[in-house]
């Protein structure tokens, strides 16, 4: 996972270690894709302690060799398939992050879910310079009429 994240060009890498904690205490709600037994895709999240019923999509990523088979979207399925409580889904997306604004806008349109966009931490919220403002990305409802 950590070496996906890193060679992605867009996400914020955090440290092997909190990698593989996060694989081992979130595993119910992250998934992997393998290849040829190479870890090719992740995608981490956690149930929001404050609303369990909402999946917080942490960080996806596709390795560039499996881009374009439709392996985020499978993983993203798959996981909710999983998760039949969850009712919301929430992701932040920087303005320039246009491969996952079509990401999760098409999940939405797919489970025929809702999708609204606000703001949620500003460019002057981080303490390192060069971050993006992150807009929260919230889906749902989600397992409507299950």
């Amino acid at each position: 996972m950590w070496r996906v994240a890193r060679d992605s060009g867009t996400l914020d890498l955090n440290t092997s270690y909190a990698y593989l904690l996060l694989a081992r205490d979130f595993a119910q709600t992250s998934r992997i894709a393998v290849h040829d037994g190479a870890v090719v895709g992740f995608v981490i999240g956690y149930l929001r302690p404050a609303d369990p019923d909402c999946l917080f999509i942490w960080q996806i990523a596709v390795d560039e060799s499996m881009r374009g088979r439709q392996v985020a979207r499978r993983m993203l399925d798959a996981l909710l398939g999983d998760l039949p409580h969850v009712r919301t889904l929430e992701t932040t997306i920087t303005e320039d992050n246009t491969a996952s604004q079509r990401l999760f806008a098409s999940f939405a349109e797919r489970h025929g879910a809702d999708h609204r966009i606000k703001p949620l931490f500003e460019e002057t919220d981080f303490p390192d310079a060069g971050h993006g403002a992150e807009l929260l990305h919230v889906i749902g409802e989600l397992h409507a009429g299950s």
